[in-house]
This record gives structure tokens, sequence and C-alpha cells, in this order.
């Protein structure tokens, strides 16, 4: 047997992409004439690098190059694979699509720069139009593709801006606009590999990734504040996806996870936006963990799940930094969905829950209201229930949260909250977005820290809520929450308000270890005829100057104070 060296091995196997790759460089003038390597030349099949200049692109930042680099990929995808190198340049395109083992591989000056023509875009063949499906790169029903390099993908999205949103969100327009191209949508592909690339100024969403299994997305960097509806990743019914060390300044969503989302992880990222970080709404969402990640100037609530009709469970968020945020967390689940109107035969054909939810080891500052980032170069709606929120858990009619958790967990507010908003009792029976519960007068939410309704299995252990200025608001409110555990729980409470916590409707809840920090008026007020088994065993509660109160039909007997 012959056994080559390591260094024969290389020169052997290894030289002939290099000098393809780096063929202007070691060849001069003569290189720019060179042709590609022939498609029966099969020694490298599969491993080829094909320099999109060598297919015609000009990289002069005028001429439109989508022919060239088009060309660059399907004869990488002809030969069974290989690199498409975008080098050195300012390379304009239109509508390209990617091909099944075929790596596009961009030079740390290299640059795709979307092309400021409608007519150069295209439809995505393949892809469905749900939310528009116009775009700059895309991939559908292929495998093995990869988006690589330290280069950059400039969508140059602000040339379609039209002031106008797609209408889908919030305050939604009649005829938004959807006739501008995304920048990435990736279409039923398995083993897509996306890694250290600068992803900018799409037009419209920056990633879409719809029902695609084996995603590994790594090191990419996302800006993307030049246009209305600017998310960051968005991932419709994608399986086994893994997203670590990437930061996402985006105008919307910045990591909407729609439809059935399933064996997800997120790691090691950080997150700033407009409207929300990790936003889930209806399908099958399930086994999906988030830790080990910082949002900062996030205003339109971090975690956010609005569900109808849905199953969602077993999500874990943990090791996360909020600065400077609202919401910050907002749970809305009804079995209706949004409109309301669904029949109880498709109730009964598929049963919805939103359970198994946990959060741990969590800090956050919330802001008394979202402010204008300056890099959007756009006015940003505040809507009502957006002044002095708080974290949200919100199940409606016959629906339940089940099984929540929160251990160490410490969140500042901003306080500021005012008796009107205290007062509140009858709370809009709404799912479609966290700040529309709170929407209607008077503004805000009744606690400053948690409001719990229709939750079963509700779980709060080393928790801290703090206010920087006086609330006159609860720290805590439930209606309707069954089988809470509450250990070491520290609140702030003001001489001025009601209670430190207001109970309605609720039975079998375990207070154990509680400390009041601040002076209070009363430590627990029940209100309402149907709470029964409430038991406050221990703690420090020195401070508040009564420990229990019943009004509005409450009897001191539903609770029991312990030591």
């Amino acid at each position: 047997m012959n056994l080559l060296s390591r260094r024969q091995w290389f020169e052997q196997v290894s030289a002939p992409a290099l000098a393809t790759t780096v063929g202007v460089a070691l060849l001069g003038s003569e290189a720019n004439a060179a042709t590609p390597t022939p498609a029966n030349d099969d020694k490298l099949l599969g491993a080829k690098i094909y320099n999109i200049r060598d297919f015609g692109a000009k990289g002069d930042g005028t001429s439109l190059d989508t022919a060239a680099v088009q060309t660059a990929i399907d004869a990488a995808h002809r030969d069974k694979g290989g690199t498409v190198l975008v080098p050195a340049g300012d390379f304009i395109v239109g509508t390209i699509e990617l091909k099944s083992n075929v790596t596009l591989h961009l030079a740390v000056q290299g640059r795709l720069l979307g092309s400021t023509q409608r007519k150069d875009y295209q439809d995505g063949k393949g892809v469905p139009s749900g939310n528009g499906n116009i775009v700059m790169l895309f991939a559908a029903n292929a495998d093995n593709v990869t988006i690589e390099g330290r280069g950059t993908i400039d969508g140059n999205g602000g040339t379609f801006y039209t002031g106008k949103g797609d209408g889908t969100g919030p305050g939604g327009q009649v005829g938004g606009n959807v006739d501008r191209p995304h920048l990435v949508i990736f279409y039923k592909c398995n083993n897509l590999v996306v890694r250290d690339t600068f992803f900018t100024r799409s037009a419209y969403h920056c990633f879409r990734i719809l029902q695609c299994k084996y995603v590994n997305i790594q090191g990419v960097r996302i800006y993307n504040r030049i246009n209305k509806n600017n998310d960051g990743f968005h991932f419709n019914s994608s399986q086994h996806v893994h997203v670590s060390n990437c930061d996402v300044a985006c105008q919307d969503d910045a990591c909407a996870l729609f439809g059935s989302n399933q064996f997800v992880t997120i790691t090691n990222c950080t997150f700033s936006t407009r409207w929300s970080i990790f936003r889930f709404g209806g399908g099958e969402a399930q086994n999906i963990a988030v830790t080990n990640c910082l949002i900062y100037e996030t205003y339109g609530c971090p975690i956010k799940i609005s569900a109808g009709r849905a199953q969602i469970e077993n999500l874990t968020f943990s090791n996360i930094v909020m600065r400077n945020v609202t919401g910050p967390i907002g749970i809305g689940f009804g079995r209706k969905g949004n409109g309301g109107n669904t029949s109880q035969s498709e109730e009964n054909e598929r049963q919805s829950f939103v359970r198994n939810i946990v959060f741990n080891s969590i800090r956050a500052t919330v802001v008394p209201r979202p402010v204008n980032h300056p890099d959007i170069p756009f006015e940003v709606s505040v809507y009502d229930g957006e002044v002095n929120s708080c974290i949200t858990l919100n199940g409606m009619g016959d629906a339940y949260l089940e099984n929540i958790s929160f251990t160490d967990v410490h969140v500042t507010y901003a306080g500021g909250g005012t008796a009107a908003q205290a007062a509140k009792r009858d709370v809009p029976q709404i799912t479609s977005e966290y700040f529309g519960v709170w929407g209607t007068a008077p503004f805000g939410p009744p606690a400053y820290g948690l409001y719990a309704r229709n939750v079963k299995g509700l779980t709060l252990q080393n928790v801290r809520l703090e206010y920087e200025q006086p609330d006159l608001r609860p720290a805590v409110v439930f209606d309707n929450v069954q089988d809470a555990s509450i250990a070491s729980l520290n609140v702030q409470g003001n001489p001025d308000a009601e209670s430190v916590m207001r109970f309605t409707r609720s039975k079998d809840v375990l207070l154990s270890a509680t400390r009041v920090l601040t002076p209070a008026k009363v430590f627990l007020q029940l209100e309402g005829t149907d709470s029964e088994g409430i038991i406050i065993d221990g703690g420090d509660l020195r401070k508040a100057s009564k420990v229990l109160a019943a009004t509005n039909g409450a009897k001191e007997s539903a609770a029991k104070v312990r030591g």
C-alpha cells in the first residue's frame, strides 16, 4: 500500500480547489479570463469552488449580477455540490435561488446588495404566499444548503418603504404592504447551516424558515431596522432547530416561533427590538429551550405567547437578563382563538392547552413605557396597555394555563401605577396581544408585578418584585388561580395601596417564607365568595399593618395564618 504524507495529500487534493479560489491573486490578469473547471473533471465533484466573477459578476455596485450568481449556483448544483464564492465587491442582485448541496460563501469584503428595482425580484419558486413570498435569496425543497462567511447580505430595504406595514400586527392597516422582498426564505429544506454572516436592511422579514428540519444557525449578526415588519428570525413549523451565538437588533419580532416548532434550542444570543423577542402563536409548539440570552431595549414583551387553538408545552426560559423592557412576559390563552367563533365540534376534534412552562434565573428591569429607538427611521405608536406593564398570565373562559413556574426571578419595575389601575377588576377576554388586555380604561394592569387569571399549578420560588417609584397597585393579583405554591416571595408594599396581594376565586394556595420589604396596609386581600384553602405559613410580614383582609363577600375563614 502506498501511503501519502499529510503534505503530499494536501498538495494533491487541495491545490486545485485553492487555485480556483485564489486564481486571480496567483495567476494575474490571465485568471480574469479563466473559465470554470469543466463538469467532467470528477476529481473534485461536490467540492469545487465557483467564483462568481468567473461567471461574469462585476461586483462594481452598479451592474446587475443576478444572472452570474445564479449561473454559478446552478453549476455547483449540477456538479453534485460545491462552494459558490462571493469575493470582495458589491454585487447587486435580485431574486437568487439556492440549491441542494451548495454552500454560498461570502468573503469578508464580499456583499450581495439587493437591487432597488421591484422588477428584479420574483416570488420564490415553490414558496407559499403567506406574508408574501417575494424574496432576495431562497431555497425550497432543498437539502444541505449553507450560507457562511463573514461578508454581508444587504437587502437595501429602505428603498421599499411606503409607511405601511403588512397589516398583521396590532392596529394593522387594510391593504398592508406585502409587495416587497424578504431577505432569506427557506421552505421545506433539510440540513441547513447559516454561520458567521451579517444580514441587514431587509425590505421585509430577514429570515423566514418554514417547515424545515435540522437547522443550525450560529454566529450570525442581524441589523434590521430600515422598514416596518423587520423581523429577525421567523420560524414556522420547523423541527430540530439550533440557534447560538447570534446578535439580533431589529424592528419587529426578533425570534418569532409560529406554528408547530419542535425540538428547538436558542442559546448565547443578544436581542433588541421594538416588539417582541420570543413570540409564539398557535400550532404545536413543544420542547423548546431558551438559555443564556441577553435582551435589551425591547418594548412589546420579550417573551410573548398568544394562542387560541394550540398545543403548547415543555418550554423553558433560563439564565436570561432583560434590560429596559416592557412586558416582560405575557401569556394569553383562550381555546376559541382570537375571533372567539370556534364551533364545539372543532374544539372536540383538537384538545388545546398551554402547559409546562418554566422561567428560571431571570433578571429584568421594566421601564414605564416604550420609547422610540433612535435608529428606527419612523415613529412607533405606544399602545395604552404597554404603560406600567407587568408579567401577565391570562387564561380566558374555560381555558387554563397549567404548570407554570418561576424560580429565582428578580424584576425591578419603574412603578408609578395609579389607584385607578389598581381598582380594575373586570379584565377583558382578549388573547391577541398581551397589552391589548390592558388597553381599556383605566389603562394598565391592576398589578405592578404579576397578574394571573385561570392558572392551575402555579409555582413561585425565590421571586423578588420591586419598584423604583411608588406604586399603588398590588404586587400580585390572582383571579381563579388553583393549586399554587409560593415560597420565598419578596415584594414591596405601599401604605397607601389597598394591599400587597389580592386573591379572587382562588383555591389551594400555600404561601411560605414570604417577606414584605416596605410598609404596607394589608398583606393579602381576599375578594368574592369562591376562595378557599389559602394558607399563609410563616415569613416576615411585620411591615404589613394587617396580614389578612376580606372584602366583597369574601370570608377571612377562607385563609389560615400560621406562624
